[in-house]
């Protein structure tokens, strides 16, 4: 520990190996931790320094309530309307003859957050049906819901019903449930469901009734180790080592032992989410460190291969290379949102915070309507129109796969959509072990929890991030005859921020952080104290397929701004049982053939072509193109011969060193990629 600046009482120093600030103010005494309410992980687990928070501990505020309530107020809240027939009360899970596989349970994955989160009683009322239905449909061998096979009806999946990888996402919904709830019957559930894998799974391992558990199993692993933690019993662990022994082997191919990464139609693009998670899953019990890093060694790959600047990749299903025009489903974004939200909490790292933001704030928002009643199954980087069309995708579904509607493309998108936003505010704050509270990633929020000698808390953050550059968070105290409490606070410095300010009460306090920094705050604070993070945001240029450009300021990546015309339509009556009763076309007259020229994006001219500007009369939702925040006016060259293919950008060098293919210079706007529906993202890049 190196010596540090004194500054009146405030002293602040460095831990270089863990890279944490630590700022201490007054002297602070040992803590008491009153963590017993949260769950961390027990020995021989890896031990962790976060934990979740009960759910209902945190609650949306701002733009991010506003967005829950369109969910609740859309196909989240109703989907047992809009898709009664597989969603509804004939579902299979909750004693129907129907569905019985892992479309209601997606569903429910979603939709049970976002119930409690909202304190919506009507939706708790929905969620209960299920949950209530899972944890009474129990047979005496430990297995849990339906394992009646159906004859095959066209919409349906009514068959393979003791498949391993439904199970996995009612795990998750039934941890949630527990959660939100302490019902004790979670854990007698899972128990002897756990139980009934460790006896079965010899015999019947992962991929017997399809691949798709075999892919998926990390999900499986989480919760077996969720429980561990919470029971101690030692079968889980064995249990737990029979899951890993029977997944796919991701640690290896992280590391480029095989060839997926670098191979196109290598695999479905929605296994590689779910698979993200699973060697620092199970790093916690092999404390290895190769598995504990082989996440990030894949992103190095994939950042070559498959990689899109939106923090996915290209996917339409199969992953292929990262190809602008080539689609990114859905289902994707919000399983590689769950698995990043895992790998932090599990972690501390806080480079999986800033690439929870990437895909959060640009991929999430783009791919549903304002009023959540349609989605898109697939969204490109460079996306000139919304229209039925045959693209180049690998796998089609006629010609509707970048539509917005109910069931066009393929339906699993409509029902795992939901989990996306509900799981990033229960990820905004966790527990420290040593009696704190943590926020790694930012949105407008309130949190209620214990700290510290078993006092509760609320700090209220206030912010318009990811487009404003503040976070302003308030400290209060549920009891009133409360008024002190000693417990550390921790922030992030986002990797992309090189000059971040913390203040406490208007005092500068963190001179020393630097980008990718864990700033700790460890003091007595009294009600009514601020903490004021400030992290500029440049703007600065990346290079990514073949050389194209993309623009980024702050988490957020920046797009063409386009004109949209919205249509709705009727699918013909061939289709309307196949795609759904509607469809929304998204078209525009806007020229998009714009590229930039390497000598307009030295350093010395950035700020004189690349001109940033931030409205003040934004209302409450932004995400979209009429309350975009921010607009970013740069200087662009028409690149001629550009031309559009089969309703998406045409063929094009993205980088040429010779050869002047471009036109007029011009002055172009663009917005964030959340904002837009239709955009070029990634430009030509000419010299």
């Amino acid at each position: 520990m190196r010596h540090c600046e004194e500054r009146s009482d405030v002293a602040i120093c460095k831990m270089n190996m863990k890279r944490i600030v630590i700022l201490l103010v007054t002297m602070v005494t040992a803590l008491s931790v009153a963590a017993q309410d949260y769950i961390f992980n027990r020995t021989p687990l890896a031990a962790t320094d976060f934990a979740e928070l009960p759910i209902g501990a945190i609650r949306p505020e701002g733009w991010l309530h506003d967005q829950l309530v369109r969910q609740a107020e859309g196909f989240t809240g109703h989907l047992d309307e809009v898709y009664r027939e597989v969603v509804g009360p004939d579902n299979a899970w909750i004693g129907g003859e129907g569905d019985t596989w892992e479309r209601g349970p997606y569903w429910l994955d979603g939709l049970m957050p976002l119930a409690y989160l909202l304190d919506d009683e009507q939706l708790i009322a929905k969620a209960t049906v299920w949950s209530e239905a899972m944890l009474t449909m129990v047979h005496e061998d430990g297995y849990f819901g339906n394992r009646i096979s159906r004859k095959y009806i066209e919409g349906f999946q009514r068959g393979k019903a003791e498949d391993w990888w439904p199970k996995m996402v009612a795990l998750k919904i039934l941890k949630q449930y527990y959660m939100a709830t302490g019902d004790q019957r979670v854990i007698d559930v899972l128990t002897g469901y756990f139980k009934y894998q460790l006896a079965n799974l010899p015999e019947k391992p992962l991929d017997h009734w399809t691949f798709w558990g075999e892919w998926r199993g990390g999900d499986n692993l989480d919760i077996v180790y969720w429980l561990y933690n919470i029971t101690g019993e030692e079968f889980l662990l064995e249990l737990g080592d029979l899951i890993h022994s029977q997944t796919t082997p991701w640690t290896a191919m992280f590391w480029g032992e095989t060839n997926e990464l670098r191979t196109q139609n290598s695999m479905h693009t929605v296994n590689l989410a779910h698979g993200f998670k699973e060697p620092i899953i199970w790093w916690q019990r092999s404390q290895d460190p190769r598995d504990l890093n082989a996440p990030d060694n894949a992103l190095k790959i994939m950042r070559q291969t498959f990689g899109l600047p939106t923090g996915l990749w290209a996917g339409d299903e199969q992953v292929h290379f990262g190809d602008p025009t080539r689609g990114s489903e859905l289902c994707t974004a919000v399983e590689m949102m769950y698995s990043l939200e895992e790998m932090l909490q599990a972690t501390g790292n806080l480079q999986w915070a800033d690439h929870l933001e990437r895909v959060a704030y640009n991929a999430l928002p783009t791919q549903a309507t304002d009023a959540y009643d349609g989605r898109q199954y697939y969204q490109q980087t460079n996306q000139i129109a919304c229209s039925r069309e045959w693209r180049n995708f690998v796998t089609q579904h006629e010609d509707n796969d970048n539509l917005f509607g109910v069931l066009n493309g393929y339906p699993c998108c409509t029902c795992n959509m939901h989990q996306g936003w509900p799981k990033f505010t229960q990820n905004l704050w966790y527990a420290s072990v040593d009696g704190g509270l943590a926020a790694f990633v930012y949105a407008p929020s309130t949190v209620n929890a214990k700290v510290a000698g078993g006092i509760e808390v609320s700090l209220k953050q206030e912010t318009f991030y990811p487009f404003d550059e503040t976070v302003k968070v308030t400290v209060n105290f549920a009891s009133k005859k409360v008024k002190k409490a000693e417990f550390p606070l921790y922030f992030r410095v986002p990797k992309w921020c090189s000059q971040a300010e913390v203040k406490v009460n208007g005092v500068n306090v963190n001179c020393l952080s630097k980008a990718g920094d864990t700033v700790r705050i460890a003091r007595e604070w009294t009600k009514g104290d601020v903490v004021t993070l400030t992290f500029p945001m440049e703007v600065c240029i990346s290079h990514w397929y073949d050389g194209a450009t993309v623009v980024e300021r702050g988490p957020l990546v920046y797009a063409l701004r386009m004109e949209e015309k919205w249509e709705r339509h009727e699918f013909e009556a061939l289709y309307e049982g196949k795609y759904g009763p509607y469809y929304y076309t998204c078209t525009s007259d806007t020229p998009w053939n714009y590229g930039f020229r390497l000598k307009d994006m030295t350093p010395e001219l950035m700020f004189e072509n690349f001109k940033v500007e931030v409205r003040e009369d934004v209302g409450a939702y932004p995400w979209n193109l009429e309350n975009a925040p921010v607009t970013i006016r740069a200087k662009a060259v028409v690149i001629k011969p550009w031309k559009e293919y089969n309703g998406s950008t045409g063929p094009i060098a993205y980088y040429r060193e010779d050869g002047d293919d471009t036109g007029e210079e011009v002055w172009i706007e663009l917005i964030p990629y959340g904002c837009t529906t239709l955009r070029i993202a990634e430009f030509p890049t000419r010299l």
